[in-house]
């Protein structure tokens, strides 16, 4: 159990990540204070959670939003826009920023908690895959503890612990495969978006299940793992594991592998970052071994097919601006695809045509960073309306 009650800020907490984190609150009321809140559109939901978890401050994204939730919650300040979120992730009064947020708004928060001393629980792998040199460089300069919160860096994690010094010969990064495992490409060129929506275990917002369909998510969680881990992307071995049981794995030099297992919810990866070094208990039921875990299967992956994969290894390997490109990029086109605009196949022919023809910047800044993620989307949106 924890020993004493830490106080949160859950930038995100109307999305998947946040329902799931508050959850955890919920049933460990004893050891948690959430002391701010943020959203984007679901002001309904967050007034909601205003009432529950009685936070001092909560940010939405509009401020028609904002004015009608002063109103009813008079104790609380209410922010709006991104630079409210920025000021919920430097709140004073919190141990730890759990950020949640989807896509790279969630770097500027990030850098913000860190600078302000925070402990960062990190479920927003853009923030890594964009700005993991700047990222890192302020986390070993603050010195603050940055805990993995997906599934599969929280199983590296895990595995590393009681590890530390000792040479790591590989990272094994499971993938379930996603709704299209052993597709060629001329089945994905038929896929619809329902289809693209339907992931076989795990239950995620839309952005993250597209990625996931087009092994994007994988390629995204690889540059994240480099970061976190301090190892070459070419030390990172994808394992296509379709029972989501092994969360990940770490092969040390003596060939001695070391695995994190779990059921896939995301509340166990969640729990673990928010009570670290402790552990919660958990309501709910574990691994059956002799159910859905008494068969467990491991395959490659086609990069030729989900050529996202191979986007992301040789933009790691690039540097520079690359990452944020394909990052950018990526965004752009499955939003597009979302609304129905272009076909699941364009996501990876477009962002193929991008890295092609795009001409890296280094030394990046901050605001290069943001700057780069700026003209790459723009250039997102024009190359995939040209190749309707």
């Amino acid at each position: 159990m924890v020993n004493t009650m830490k106080k949160i800020t859950l930038l995100g907490s109307t999305g998947s990540i946040g329902t799931q984190c508050l959850d955890v609150v919920r049933e460990n009321k004893e050891d948690y204070e959430v002391v701010a809140l943020t959203c984007g559109s679901r002001a309904e939901l967050l007034s909601q959670q205003i009432e529950e978890f009685k936070p001092k401050m909560a940010v939405v994204a509009k401020e028609e939003d904002a004015v009608k939730l002063s109103k009813k919650h008079k104790d609380v300040e209410i922010l709006w826009g991104p630079s409210g979120i920025v000021e919920a992730a430097k709140a004073e009064n919190a141990d730890i920023v759990v950020n949640g947020l989807m896509g790279m708004r969630g770097l500027e928060p990030t850098y913000a908690a860190i600078m302000a001393g925070k402990d960062v629980a990190l479920a927003n792998k853009e923030t890594l895959v964009a700005g993991g040199e700047v990222v890192m460089k302020a986390v070993k300069e603050k010195g603050i503890k940055l805990l993995p919160v997906d599934s599969e860096h929280s199983a590296i994690f895990q595995c590393l612990e009681g590890n530390e010094g000792r040479k790591i010969n590989k990272i094994l990064l499971t993938a379930s495969g996603g709704p299209f495992r052993g597709f060629t490409l001329e089945q994905l060129e038929k896929v619809t978006l329902a289809q693209a929506l339907k992931h076989p275990n795990w239950s995620m917002g839309q952005k993250i299940t597209i990625d996931s369909a087009s092994m994007m998510n994988k390629g995204l969680e690889v540059i994240e793992a480099k970061w976190l881990f301090d190892i070459d992307v070419r030390k990172i071995e994808i394992l296509v594991h379709p029972q989501s049981i092994l969360h990940s794995a770490v092969e040390f030099e003596d060939k001695s592998v070391i695995g994190q297992m779990g059921v896939p919810d995301m509340r166990i990866p969640i729990a673990f970052a928010m009570s670290y070094p402790n552990r919660l208990p958990n309501p709910r039921e574990g691994v059956d071994f002799f159910g859905k875990a008494a068969n467990l299967t491991f395959e490659k992956p086609n990069p030729d097919v989900f050529k996202c994969i191979r986007f992301a290894y040789d933009s790691s390997e690039a540097g520079g601006t690359y990452p944020v490109v394909m990052n950018a990029a990526n965004e752009v086109l499955v939003e597009l695809f979302l609304k129905e605009k272009i076909n699941f196949i364009d996501i990876q022919n477009n962002l193929e045509r991008i890295l092609d023809s795009h001409k890296a910047c280094y030394n990046l800044t901050l605001e290069g960073i943001l700057e780069a993620d700026r003209l790459a989307r723009e250039e997102a949106y024009k190359v995939a309306l040209a190749n309707r």
